[in-house]
């Protein structure tokens, strides 16, 4: 079949290059960009029935239907409080903003105890899922604060989920421009070095670079039919498309190098060539596409998106590698590896033959030398933890930071990022706002919690029971007060701008209430505020059953992390038996043995383990991070599995052809290295070197450490699984390596 592929693409080869540089061209210019459809906030990913996302839902009276589709507009003033002045300049800032389309309501959030600072909350009907649109109303807002003839000394900031996302999104978009271009050049560099020709690095690039062009603009086609991206999907595009697109294409480009120097004229090299190792580049492939769609499996929704848009871009990139590049190597000839000269009887390199040798000869030690290495290192994994960022964090010299400093400087802690404690009443708490008090205690009283803020001390001023229902007797609704205290009021404008700031506690119908509160045991975000969240939602909900509350619920970064990470460990240990047993079942059929596949697949294992211990040794024990981020050991795992055995497949077919000829087994694995030596390590170097500067460039913590794992396990496949490990098995079990087909028949290796 490869055979017959190779031959057609050679006939109509000019045929198919034009059809590789115009449908690519003709896609971007007709489809949408894949970057104007990336979500950058990890909660939208999460199913409606898990607590956060249920306890969102209960928060809508305070932040609509979904807290991403909101902002906060910041006011301040950093000489002294604010002035009638500003206080004018904002309202006709809320104004002009509630007349923004898809803007539902502007609703203060109270005025700052020392008086220098205001907040204002922005609801939105923008889905989550359109960042460019979202983008399109945070920037719409921003130029109303430009254009504004603000008082001097009176600054605007946006922040809150909206602001931060779309500042995430253009850092995002920024840096995966940046990382697609330092890729290129990586990958430029190292094959020139190991091609020493002027034309084959350019050749084995090209169907990747094709491949890449082609399948962001189909990748967010497909986002229109509900599939979701996130721009860890953007950024691992590009690294996995021109990574193991060039690798797939140095196997095939060295393979027809060695058919030159066989005797071959090169459009025959080119057709063995693809005959030999079309299948092994076909199989790697369906093997790491098949890992990526078992995503779908998986309940998290940045999973089950990041699975089908890879695979869309695999299966882009097998296309173009049995298509396009023997085209290339065909159109080109003998000129691909200029200014080197090909020739029938010239030799390649014994290095990897003697190390070979070496391994032969003395299987079992090597084998222990490469368990005990790697065990070591998955030694790493003791006191294994993950973290992550629920929601969109603020990057740093953006609008959004800026806002989220200034929140912190004026307003009570527990404003700042916090956790939002919900309770659901039936009826309004104004008629029994001594509940509130009870809450409050219970809540304050619990160790889990600290920095507790609510609806009887808004703004840092305390309100008894007695005086919030008062001053709702004599006031109405909060949300509908003006900004100052209207003239003839008899209440002291510290109450006023108390009960006021309540409209961010209270909902309008008085049903819902919400408390802003912090995790005593650390940080938003760390690891130990993420274990606290099981105990905090118990404390809540001994709470809501003393203030007499039907619901309640923990609404927050540190709820959705947690439920995040939950989701995660869950999808790992149910997709995990299925992306082996496919593995497995891919392994068989290519080397038509039931015995290779288990060792192939335990080592390559042993080698996930490792990288992952040295990932939490690197970034947790030493670096002092948290944890490891959420999508580190799942995503590790598909790609430690399915690219690891990328080696695995090109190395044992290549022992599997060579046995054939070679009645000795150690001599069959002799000869496939050092024939295979040289492709393989140069696949494994620009492979782990793309996901490196995936790591180098990123500057998202979580594509930054999924970079350099994944770059560490890529290394430990290339130079010790196919060096130590696999070459030591196949030794050591000789002939039944190829159980049971006729191969195994052979007699057995005499040593």
């Amino acid at each position: 079949m490869f055979e017959t592929i190779a031959r057609l693409s050679i006939k109509f080869r000019w045929l198919v290059l034009a059809a590789w540089l115009v449908v690519p061209l003709l896609a971007t210019r007709s489809l949408p960009s894949l970057s104007s459809v990336t979500q950058t906030n990890n909660a939208q990913f999460l199913s409606a029935s898990s607590p956060s996302q249920r306890a969102a839902a209960l928060a809508a009276p305070f932040q609509g239907k979904d807290v991403g589709a909101t902002a906060i507009i910041v006011a301040s003033r950093s000489d002294g409080p604010l002035t009638p002045a500003d206080d004018a300049a904002i309202g006709q800032i809320e104004r002009t903003v509630a007349t923004v389309p898809a803007v539902t309501f502007v609703r203060e959030q109270g005025t700052s105890q020392d008086g220098q600072a205001r907040k204002v909350l922005v609801a939105t009907t923008i889905s989550t899922l359109n960042e460019a649109k979202t983008a399109e109303i945070v920037n719409t807002i921003r130029n109303d604060f430009a254009a504004a003839q603000a008082p001097q000394g009176l600054s605007f900031h946006l922040t809150g989920a909206m602001g931060q996302s779309t500042d995430a999104h253009a850092a995002s978009t920024s840096s995966s421009s940046n990382l697609q271009r330092l890729v290129l050049l990586f990958v430029i560099v190292l094959l020139f070095i190991v091609f020493r020709s002027v034309l084959a690095p350019l050749v084995t690039l090209l169907p990747a670079v094709a491949s890449l062009v082609l399948a962001g603009p189909l990748i967010a086609q497909a986002s229109m039919a509900g599939l979701s991206v996130s721009p860890v999907t953007q950024q691992l595009l590009a690294v996995l498309l021109v990574g193991a697109g060039t690798d797939y294409g140095l196997f095939l480009v060295f393979r027809t190098r060695e058919e030159l120097r066989q005797g071959a004229a090169p459009r025959e090299a080119v057709v063995r060539a693809m005959s030999r190792v079309g299948q092994s580049i076909t199989f790697s492939a369906a093997t790491v596409i098949a890992a990526l769609l078992c995503l779908l499996l998986a309940t998290f929704g940045l999973y089950r998106g990041i699975g089908p848009s890879l695979a869309i871009g695999l299966v882009i990139m097998l296309l173009a590698a049995l298509t396009l590049l023997p085209a290339l190597l065909v159109i080109f000839g003998r000129a691909v590896f200029w200014p080197s000269h090909p020739a029938p009887g010239q030799r390649a390199t014994g290095l990897w033959g003697r190390i070979a040798g070496r391994v032969v000869r003395h299987p079992v030690p090597t084998l222990l030398l490469g368990v005990v290495l790697f065990g070591a290192l998955a030694a790493g994994l003791i006191g294994y933890r993950i973290s992550g960022i629920a929601g969109s964090a603020s990057t740093p010299g953006t609008d959004s930071a800026a806002g989220t400093d200034v929140i912190a400087a004026h307003f009570p802690a527990a404003s700042n990022n916090p956790d939002s404690l919900i309770l659901r009443f039936t009826t309004p708490i104004w008629d029994h706002a001594a509940d509130l008090v009870r809450a409050q205690e219970r809540l304050a009283a619990s160790p889990e919690l600290h920095a507790l803020t609510g609806p009887l001390d808004p703004n840092g001023t305390t309100l008894s029971a007695d005086q919030l229902a008062q001053l709702h007797a004599s006031l109405g609704p909060p949300a509908a007060l003006p900004a100052t205290t209207p003239a003839g009021s008899t209440v002291p404008s510290r109450l006023y701008d108390a009960y006021r700031a309540t409209a961010q506690f209270i909902s309008g119908d008085g049903g819902t209430v919400q408390f802003y509160a912090l995790a005593s045991v650390g940080p938003a975000g760390s690891g130990a505020a993420l274990d606290s969240i099981p105990a905090m939602r118990a404390a809540l909900a001994s709470a809501a059953r003393d203030a007499g509350a039907q619901d309640s619920g923990i609404a927050g970064q540190d709820a959705v992390t947690y439920d995040i990470g939950h989701t995660a460990t869950s999808d790992l240990q149910g997709i995990v038996p299925v992306v082996l047993a496919i593995i497995a079942l891919l392994l068989a059929l290519l080397l038509r043995s039931l015995v290779a596949p288990w060792y192939l697949i335990v080592t390559v294992g042993l080698s996930y383990l490792a990288a992952l211990g040295f990932a939490m040794i690197v970034f947790v024990h030493l670096g002092g991070d948290s944890g490891l981020n959420f999508v580190i050991p799942f995503l590790l795992f598909i790609f430690a599995m399915a690219l690891g055995e990328d080696y695995n497949i090109l190395l044992m077919s290549r022992i599997r052809e060579e046995a054939h000829s070679h009645s000795s087994l150690r001599d069959a694995v002799i000869r496939a290295i050092e024939r295979t030596g040289g492709t393989i390590t140069s696949a494994g170097l620009i492979l782990a070197g793309t996901f490196t500067v995936l790591g180098l460039v990123s500057n998202n913590p979580q594509a930054r450490q999924l970079g350099f794992t994944i770059a560490f396990a890529v290394f430990l496949d290339t130079f010790f699984v196919r060096t130590l490990l696999v070459p030591s098995i196949a030794v050591l079990l000789g002939r039944w390596n190829w159980w049971p087909s006729a191969l195994s028949q052979s007699p057995a290796d005499r040593t």
